[in-house]
C-alpha cells in the first residue's frame, strides 16, 4: 500500500502568518499522514489540522506554550508502512547534526528509526548519516525567513521505503 506523506513545521499560526494557504490545506487534503515538527505556536492551528488530517503526527516547539507542549511533547515515533519515524523540532546546529541524530535515533540507539523529520531553522535539510538514518527538515510553509520562499515537503511512503521525497515551494 502506498502512502502519501506532507511535511511540516515552524506554521506559526498566528503569529508569523494568519493562516496557512490554501495551496498548503490541498496538500492536507491529499496527504494519508500530516506530520507536524513543532512551532505551531497556537493550539487553534492543531486543532484545525486534527480535524482536516486523515493522521496527524506532531511535536511541541520552542515557540510553543504549555497547551501544545501537554497535548503533544517533545518527540513523536510513529510507523508508517514499515518505515520508523521519530519527529523532534530540534536537532541542535547543523555541525554535528548527522552525528547527534545517530546517536540518539539511529539503529544503535534503544528505539531506532528510519528517518528523523525536524524543523526549528525554517531552512529546508534532506541528508542521511553515517548511520543511514534519513534528515528531515520540510522548512516553514508560512514564514520563510532567509530562504527564497516558503516550503514544505512530501513523501512516499511503498513497500517499507521512503521514496519521492520532494520539497513543495509554498509562496504566499
Amino acid at each position: 500500500m502506498t502512502t502519501r506523506l506532507l511535511l511540516l513545521s515552524d506554521t506559526h499560526v498566528p503569529v508569523r502568518a494568519k493562516a496557512m494557504q490554501d495551496q498548503v490545506w490541498r496538500m492536507v487534503d491529499e496527504a494519508d499522514v500530516v506530520v507536524h515538527a513543532g512551532d505551531w505556536v497556537a493550539a487553534s492551528l492543531l486543532d484545525e489540522l486534527e480535524g482536516r488530517a486523515k493522521r496527524l503526527v506532531g511535536v511541541a516547539g520552542n515557540n510553543d506554550g504549555p497547551e501544545l507542549w501537554q497535548r503533544l511533547g517533545e518527540v513523536a515515533r510513529v510507523e508508517v508502512e514499515g518505515v520508523r519515524f521519530a519527529v523532534i523540532h530540534e536537532t541542535g546546529a547543523a555541525a554535528g547534526r548527522e552525528r547527534r541524530c545517530d546517536e540518539r535515533f539511529g539503529h544503535g540507539s534503544p528505539d531506532p528509526a528510519d528517518v528523523v523529520v525536524f524543523g526549528h531553522s525554517h531552512i529546508p535539510w534532506d541528508s542521511a548519516t553515517p548511520g543511514g538514518l534519513r534528515l528531515l527538515n520540510p522548512g516553514s510553509p508560512t514564514d520563510r525567513r532567509r530562504q527564497p520562499v516558503g516550503t514544505a515537503m512530501t513523501a512516499i511512503v511503498d513497500d517499507g521505503a521512503l521514496h519521492d521525497v520532494a520539497l513543495v515551494a509554498t509562496p504566499r
